[in-house]
């Protein structure tokens, strides 16, 4: 009896520009992972998605589009999906099929000659039309019979996934979608700061298009690699731009994607060009990334070759411009060269260890106590502020609660005081520390004080010697 593989097969989705492959992506994968819009060359990089098939699952790559004579970054798209091709177990060749068999299909088919045993041949954008007549033309490129699909309205999905289910050994369902314990580390910053390049190195491989063009990448892409025997996800993301200067629809759907990909994130690192200074947009994407509560390591990148006057420069910028991260790691580094990394990978570890920290409740306490008996807080209204105890809220980012009376009377420079406390108590670097505090209810707020009979005689008694003394 044949058993089914540990490791999940790949299924390569390949084809010229705007043949619908980021389509099929999402609908095998059932996600929206893949960018996908009526432009033609809107994928670059390899993406990769799990599909659920018959009992089990495998793995699907999207690929940029394949074009002829492709020159500069088109030919670095098309080396992307021949890199795709050569590790995949199965190749399902899209070609569209309204527009019929064309010169770019035909170079395709002889690239795909030599693995003709592990593709097949798939016919798309066939809604409505006779698919029997429009496969005629597509029998020339030697592939075999084509499948006919409509991946923008779910057409032939059932087929398409029988034919999975019989030509590739499906790996067990049973398995996880994401593997547990796994450090997802988003790379963010402005438009050509270094984030691909930075992937690239630390994964040890040209995994995704790094280019000198402003706005290579557009979609999000995820790559899992080890470092130092931890696993972890560098998410790439796509350069941000102020928002006056986003005109073209697909930037506008890449930002939204990279707001996804902090969301998804346990660590941001921040990509600092420092060739360029800390501009305005770097403050704003910091700010974001603050927001959000990650955990954060700022990558001062190009560093190589910089003036002691230009460093030190930029080492003001960052104290001026950004005041807001005192709690974060600075590293500067060099992603095209290799150098300083295994002080950013040791800052990124650092700060998802910050973020996942477990704080008790006797230890948040003392510290609390500690800190207040050093500086009580300031009365207000001639009253005492009283903060008891604390406990832990939340993790990613770290949330403590602290419990007394006229909480919500502290001010701002008594709270960062306490955060300052907590921080430097546990090591939390590199990550935000949030602090809610609860005031405590009055029991006997809205209870109508009951007088005893004596305590109403003796009310009534005083009443008495008043009137007789001529007191009103």
């Amino acid at each position: 009896m044949e058993h089914a593989p540990l490791v999940a097969p790949t299924v390569a989705l390949v084809g010229r520009p705007n043949v619908g492959k980021s389509t099929l992506f999402n609908q095998l994968t059932r996600t929206r992972d893949a960018l996908v819009a009526d432009e033609a060359g809107l994928t670059r990089d390899r993406q990769y998605g799990l599909a659920d098939i018959a009992d089990g699952h495998c793995i699907v790559v999207d690929t940029g589009g394949i074009m002829e004579q492709a020159e500069g970054l088109d030919a670095s798209v098309a080396e992307q999906s021949r890199l795709a091709i050569e590790e995949a177990d199965f190749v399902l060749f899209m070609v569209d099929g309204r527009a019929g068999v064309v010169s770019e299909d035909q170079a395709i088919a002889e690239m795909l000659r030599p693995h003709t045993a592990k593709t097949c041949l798939v016919m798309n954008k066939c809604e409505g039309l006779d698919r029997d007549v429009l496969a005629a033309d597509f029998f020339a490129l030697g592939l075999g019979d084509p499948l006919g699909i409509a991946a923008a309205h779910g057409q032939g999905m059932g087929l398409l996934r029988e034919l999975l289910a019989q030509r590739i050994a499906l790996a067990p369902s049973n398995k996880p979608r994401r593997e547990h314990g796994r450090v997802a580390v988003a790379l963010v910053g402005r438009p050509n700061a270094g984030k691909s390049t930075l992937l690239n190195r630390l994964v040890g491989e040209n995994r995704v298009i790094a280019s000198d063009v402003a706005g290579t990448t557009r979609d999000s892409v995820e790559v899992a690699f080890e470092y130092n025997g931890k696993p972890y996800t560098l998410i790439d993301t796509a350069g941000l731009r102020r928002k006056a200067k986003v005109y073209d629809r697909i930037e506008k759907f890449s930002v939204v994607k990279t707001l996804q990909a902090i969301e998804a994130s346990n660590v941001v690192v921040a990509l600092i060009d420092a060739r360029e200074g800390v501009g305005a947009q770097d403050a704003r994407i910091l700010g974001m990334v603050a927001e959000s509560g990650r955990a954060i390591v700022v990558a001062i990148n190009k560093w190589d070759g910089l003036e002691d006057e230009q460093r030190a420069q930029i080492k003001s910028e960052v104290e001026r411009k950004l005041p807001f991260l005192d709690y974060a790691s600075f590293v500067s580094i060099s992603a095209l060269h290799g150098s300083r990394l295994k002080e950013l990978m040791q800052a990124v570890s650092k700060a998802h260890r910050a973020a996942f920290c477990d704080l008790s409740t006797s230890a948040l306490s003392a510290v609390l106590e500690k800190a207040v008996h050093a500086h009580p807080p300031p009365a207000v209204a001639g009253r005492r502020i009283k903060l008891r105890y604390a406990h832990q809220g939340g993790r990613n980012p770290p949330t403590i609660v602290i419990h007394g009376n006229q909480t919500e009377k502290l001010n701002n420079n008594y709270r960062r005081y306490l955060v300052n406390a907590f921080r430097q108590a546990f090591e939390l670097d590199g990550t935000p520390v949030h602090l809610h505090f609860k005031t405590s209810d009055n029991p006997y707020k809205d209870r109508k004080n009951e007088l005893s009979t004596g305590q109403r005689r003796k009310r009534d008694r005083m009443i008495r010697h008043r009137i007789k003394s001529g007191k009103s």
